[in-house]
């Protein structure tokens, strides 16, 4: 027998041996001890982790809720309050109208020149159910005509909308309102943006005060004159936030 044949007799023996060794050894598993481990492994990570993150949340929502509440009657109470002593802001704040002694202002009259310029603009993106309706609001505001001016600010993609839009400008601009129709080549900023690229037409800079409307606000025919002689007595005051409510 050459060497290659002992080679071969020596690695058969080694695998016999070893699958007989294998063999004897007592190696089983027990699946059902193995789930119970995981299951106990489980049920302690729910413990330690789980249960206690879920508890929190419930105290932050618990938290969340109560301070909701506390929030709700806090304004609840206020308005009670406001309701019962009849606290309007013209209690605390002067107001008086702009025409001193015309009972409102008399808006033909030469008093015009007492009212300050304001510029009312009304930003739009395709509203095609509502921009007759905002429009036409804001053309009706009681103002001096010579004293205000209206910028519509439209930002539509579609191509009818801004024609519609356009049109209604037009219509309102040959009854002698001062109204302008403004877009834009892009839509950067949005509403913000729009608004802001409105300010930098060469007749804004004689407005002194801006009311701004979005495109689904009617607002009351008077509101130029309640809001502005906030505005012109108060020097402290730069913003007045009127109440508004769905119809």
């Amino acid at each position: 027998m050459d060497a290659r044949g002992y080679g071969d007799v020596a690695a058969m023996s080694v695998g016999e041996e070893t699958a007989r060794l294998w063999a004897e050894l007592p190696v089983r598993v027990d699946w059902a001890a193995v789930a119970a481990q995981c299951a106990r492994a489980a049920a302690r990570a729910r413990a330690l982790v789980v249960v206690p993150a879920v508890r929190l949340l419930v105290y932050l929502s618990l938290a969340m809720t109560v301070m909701i509440l506390v929030e709700k009657l806090f304004v609840c109470a206020v308005c009670l309050a406001v309701r019962a002593l009849r606290l309007g802001p013209d209690r605390r704040y002067r107001w008086e109208p702009i025409a001193a002694g015309g009972g409102g202002g008399d808006l033909e009259s030469g008093a015009a020149a007492k009212y300050p310029m304001v510029l009312v603009q009304i930003p739009m993106y395709n509203e095609r159910e509502v921009y007759k309706l905002s429009i036409g609001a804001a053309c009706a505001l009681e103002w001096p005509a010579e004293r205000f001016v209206i910028q519509v600010l439209d930002d539509s993609t579609d191509p009818v909308v801004k024609d519609l839009v356009e049109m209604e400008c037009h219509r309102w601009m040959s009854k002698g309102v001062n109204i302008k129709y403004e877009v834009r080549g892009n839509r950067k900023g949005y509403k913000a943006g729009a608004l802001k690229e409105g300010l930098k037409h060469d007749y804004v800079q004689d407005c002194q005060y801006i009311a701004m409307f979005d495109a689904d606000f009617q607002p009351e025919s008077d509101f130029l004159l309640r809001t502005i002689p906030f505005l012109v007595h108060n020097p402290e005051i730069a913003l007045v936030q009127a109440r508004w409510k769905f119809g």
